[in-house]
């Protein structure tokens, strides 16, 4: 059974860091590509990052380039999100999600119907 579980999320002050991580089980993590997308109240879902199986090539969605940085341990079967400078528009629930065993095209990286399981999310809120 595959599971995934994000931790990580909270209450932070515009400006601040905040770090996720999401630990898979279930399946040979490193024949994955990975990705996490975001939900912000009465909005849809957002594509925010991904990251190829060896972790040598990232894609990141417009809105967090520069600011939050993917990455994986594939001894340790997880995924992170490094988020800097966070905006009360980073505001949501962020998911992560197994991507795709090939690397596929660039047009499907931010697809959410591209990518198989998902976590339960983790709610992190930015607010002064």
């Amino acid at each position: 059974q595959v599971q995934l579980v994000e931790s990580g999320g909270g209450l932070v002050q515009p400006g601040a860091s905040l770090r996720l991580s999401c630990a898979l089980s279930g399946l040979a993590f490193s024949a994955y590509t990975m990705g996490w997308f975001r939900r912000a109240p009465g909005k849809e879902r957002e594509f925010v990052a991904r990251i190829s199986r060896d972790g040598a090539n990232t894609y990141y969605g417009d809105s967090v380039k520069g600011r939050f940085t993917i990455s994986r341990n594939n001894a340790k079967n997880t995924v992170s999100l490094q988020m800097n400078m966070l905006q009360p528009a980073d505001t949501a629930v962020y998911y992560c999600a197994v991507g795709s065993t090939l690397e596929g095209k660039m047009a499907t990286w931010s697809n959410p119907n591209f990518y198989g399981s998902w976590g339960q999310g983790t709610q992190v809120t930015v607010s002064s």
